[in-house]
């Protein structure tokens, strides 16, 4: 589960994070996505213990800038919690001279997580903003509204920087570095950094922290936006 980084310690994300489809759509500004990966990597750790993911989200997008969804993966932590399911919203636009910024709350639920033991419940909340221009962008994800079992994630402050370039027809170059750092005491603070390349959907990923006995992960996946 996602508390195991107090050991062994996301993504993307919104994934990340939060994803939001901004294509043209039968209902104005509405989406869906659906993603099929080798394994689920949030933040350089797996949150399925190296196994495969199915994903799933809605998504409107209002011309103003403001966007809204939730997305779901099932997922695997050695305990009761089998599956995610995220609650997002924000807003993002440009200041000017190509200067793009995206400010929000996310919400990471596990509905499941203390259905046996009641002290195990996880959720918790995120507020996050991003920069960006042309290639570049910078995000700040600070963590709060944390369940007990999840009390790692309150106050923590992951870092990240990405670029993405065309490399050839269709092709994209992804870049990837982040930094964890843990208000929680014990807690391990730990960067992850990655590369992929993107066409047509599918993506091939490869992912690595610092953490101690942690290896390199090559990851696969595939992803498709929906009109609705």
């Amino acid at each position: 589960m996602k508390k195991s980084l107090l050991s062994v310690a996301l993504t993307t994300v919104i994934a990340s994070s939060a994803l939001v489809s901004t294509q043209a759509s039968a209902v104005e500004g509405l989406s869906a996505n659906v993603g099929l990966t080798s394994n689920y990597l949030w933040r350089g750790v797996s949150q399925t213990d190296d196994g495969a993911a199915i994903s799933g989200g809605i998504d409107y997008a209002s011309d103003s800038g403001f966007y809204v969804g939730t997305w779901a993966s099932n997922v695997d932590f050695g305990d009761d919690a089998s599956y995610e399911l995220d609650f997002y919203a924000g807003f993002g636009g440009e200041f000017g001279d190509g200067i793009g910024y995206d400010v929000g709350y996310i919400y990471y639920a596990y509905p499941d997580s203390a259905e046996v033991d009641s002290s195990n419940e996880y959720d918790f909340g995120e507020i996050y903003g991003s920069l960006s221009y042309g290639a570049f962008s910078v995000t700040a994800n600070y963590g709060l509204h944390a369940q007990d079992a999840g009390e790692v994630f309150e106050d923590a402050l992951y870092i990240s920087a990405d670029a993405a370039f065309e490399v050839a027809e269709g092709l994209e170059l992804g870049l990837h570095i982040g930094n964890y750092s843990f208000d929680l005491d014990g807690a391990e603070d730990y960067t992850d950094y990655g590369i992929s390349l993107s066409k047509a959907g599918f993506t091939l990923a490869v992912s690595d922290t610092d953490l101690d006995n942690d290896d390199m992960k090559v990851v696969i996946s595939y992803s498709i936006d929906i009109d609705l």
